[in-house]
Formats: structure tokens, sequence, C-alpha cells
């Protein structure tokens, strides 16, 4: 799912939605709920009346974020989550002051966050009124565990040493891709090795996995794995063979072993499960694209592209093309009239972007991280809302007019 360093993140990690679109051009149908439920009031406990704002905002009134639409609902706290993402990248860029300002801050109350966002940032002047698309992606969660049986039978495969990453033209045969994913023989570089290919090679591993459920973390990208003595691990994306995605959906249609109407994940996954071995990795095979791993023990949340820490529900992947990462911006999405059965209604929130990837495209698309395991999953699938986006900037006070010199 997601690359390390800034490195692109692979095809395929976009979300449940996006993800098993691509695997089975169509996603189960779940019931979802907002990332982030209300800050509500414990019972018996008084409420805490607002804070006025009694200092004068600087900011001018036309850019102030209270115009936002959605402002007055939107939860302060994932606001301030995206502005901490938001300084931990830019650092001294632009942010600088303000980050220096809420450093400074022990916020208490979302009054108090709301009152320092409106009196430090500023709306960016819209520059279209083009609506886009949101939608979700997480990270999954995985049993695993440190021997192998017939039922975890799939290694986690690691980096292999003999995976290098050349320009094309240094190929046998020349290609035209910038970078090609490729082995050595001899003196010429070949492509690397096909997933049958590499399935059939022994590896020396330290996790073992569900084969099918070791499918789908490629697809996703990365995962959290679930030991048996209640640890847990991360395992990140950290190279793939090169070759291009091939949904296997399709390819379990033409052999006749599903229907059209039965190629959600759910189903493909159980059929994978329930004839693991060789039937189900004949199928797994004809997708020849693979990706490797690396371990990270003590990762709570994974990184995104931009080598930070993913704060769920405050964190999304765009296009680099357009956006850069650490930049700052308001949602306003809307599930609309095609909206999915039981999706949340409306995403209104600041986010910081963190993360990219090949599905993202365009100046008004997001993906919105929501987190991970199953809850997580079931909400991502559910997102695919109607989206425009507004860019947050510091707001920077300028300088009075010097008065004529007499």
């Amino acid at each position: 799912m997601i690359s390390r360093s800034g490195r692109r993140v692979p095809d395929w990690r976009y979300g449940a939605a996006l993800a098993l679109t691509l695997l089975a051009a169509a996603c189960a149908e779940h019931p979802a709920g907002p990332v982030v439920p209300p800050v509500t009031t414990p019972p018996g406990k008084p409420q805490t009346p607002p804070l006025v704002d009694t200092t004068p905002n600087p900011v001018p009134e036309a850019l102030r974020l209270s115009h936002l639409p959605g402002w007055d609902q939107s939860d302060a706290f994932v606001a301030l989550e995206a502005l901490r993402g938001t300084c931990a990248y830019k650092k001294g860029r632009g942010f600088a002051a303000v980050c220096q300002a809420m450093a400074a801050q022990d916020f208490e109350s979302p009054d108090q966050i709301r009152i320092f966002l409106l009196h430090n940032l500023q709306i960016a002047p819209v520059t279209t009124d083009a609506a886009g698309l949101l939608t979700g992606y997480f990270v999954p969660d995985y049993d695993a565990v440190l021997a192998p049986s017939d039922e975890f039978s799939q290694p986690v495969r690691m980096r292999p040493d003999d995976l290098v990453y050349v320009a094309g033209s240094q190929m046998t045969p020349p290609q035209t891709a910038a970078k090609v994913a490729a082995r050595k023989v001899g003196s010429k570089y070949v492509p690397y090795y096909t997933r049958a290919e590499i399935e059939k090679k022994p590896a020396a591993a330290t996790y073992y996995m569900r084969p099918e459920d070791y499918f789908f973390m490629q697809l996703q990208g990365s995962g959290f794995l679930d030991l048996p003595d209640g640890k847990r691990v991360y395992a990140a994306y950290a190279a793939d063979n090169g070759y291009p995605f091939v949904g296997i959906a399709r390819v379990m249609v033409d052999r006749g072993i599903l229907q059209p109407s039965q190629t959600s994940g759910d189903t493909i996954h159980s059929w994978l499960a329930a004839h693991r071995g060789e039937e189900a990795q004949k199928v797994m095979n004809a997708n020849p694209r693979y990706a490797f791993f690396s371990i990270v023990p003590d990762q709570t949340e994974p990184n995104g592209a931009a080598g930070l820490p993913l704060p769920p529900g405050s964190a999304i992947a765009v296009d680099p093309a357009f956006h850069d990462y650490g930049d700052l911006f308001w949602l306003d999405a809307h599930a609309g009239s095609n909206a999915l059965a039981d999706a949340f209604p409306a995403y209104q929130r600041m986010v910081s972007a963190l993360d990219t990837g090949g599905a993202i495209k365009g100046d008004v698309r997001a993906d919105l991280y929501v987190g991970h395991g199953d809850r997580a999953g079931v909400e991502a699938g559910r997102i695919k809302h109607v989206l425009k986006m507004y860019r947050i900037l510091p707001f920077v006070a300028q300088p009075e007019p010097a008065s004529p010199t007499p």
C-alpha cells in the first residue's frame, strides 16, 4: 500500500473500495459509520460552556475557516491531528510560525482548538469549482504464526537481495521505462521473476500467513500481523517485481469458477481459502505482480509516502502532480444520489496530504486513510463521495504601510 521515504506506492494499494475493485470489479456492501465518533460529554458530568473568542481575529473575514462548509459541526481534534501531520512534514517551510505556536499550547477543549485555527490559518483562493472524488483506504489485520503449517503455509517474503531497479535502457532487451525491476544474469539485466516463479523458490521467513490473506495483503500493500502471543507487527511494502497488476476476478469468471455477480472481494477470498493449495495458487498466479515486505515491530500506524505515520481520519493520499506532501486541505464530500447503502453521508474535515499512489489522479481527488482492522475496512469500502477541496494556508499578517515622510 505505502511507499517508504517518499517512494511511489504501488498501484494496487488504494483502499478496500479501490483495491478490491481492481481485484474483483465489485465491492461487498456493508454498513459503515463515521471514522471519528462525535465528542460527547460523559453521563453525569456537567457540560462546559463554550469558550468565547474575546481576542481580535487578524484573519480577514472572507478568508476565515468559519466559512468552510461543515466547519461548526466538524471534529476539532481531527483538524489538530491534520495540522500536526503537516507540521511534522513541512517543519520550517511556510508553516513554521503556526507550528511553533501550536507546539507551545496545551489544548483542552474543541473550542480552544477552533479559536487557534481561526486565528492562525486561512482559506486559499479557490482555483476550481470542479467536483472530484473521495475514496477511503485502510490497512488490514491478519493472523500470522512463527512456524509453517498446513493452514499457515505462506512465508512473508522480504525484499530479495537479487532484486534491483535499473534504467530500462540497461535491460536485455532494452525497455522504455525509466526504472525496471530486474535481476542480473551474467552481465545482463533481465526482468525479475513472476509470481509463479517466486512462489516456487524457498524462503527463509520469520512469519507465515494463510496464502489467501497474504495475496490480499499484497493487493493492499501492507498489513498488521497478529501473532499467537498477542504481539502485533507491521508488514510494510518494501519492493515489487515490476510486473503489471492483473485482477483475478475476470480470470475466475473466464475460467467458469465464479459468476460475474459473485466477484466481491469476500467471495474471492472465501474461494481461495476453500481451495487452498495448488488450485488456488494457479488462480493467484494469474496476477504476476508480487510485493515484498519489511517488518516494523513497534509501528502502530502505517507510514505514508511522505515518510510519516498516517493519523486515521486526518490524512489523505493525493496526486503529487498537483499537490505537495504536507499540504493542508478541507474536505467537503457528500455521498450524493449514487451513494452505496449505509454510507456515511458526509466527510467535512481538515486533512493533511501525507500519501499518494498510482490510482489517485487529478487535482480534486483524495483517498482518506480511515485506520486499520475490520471496522476501518468496512468504512473504507463505503466511501465514494463527490468531493470539493479547499486549500488551507498559514495566515501571515501583512505589514502596515509605512507612513509618508513629511
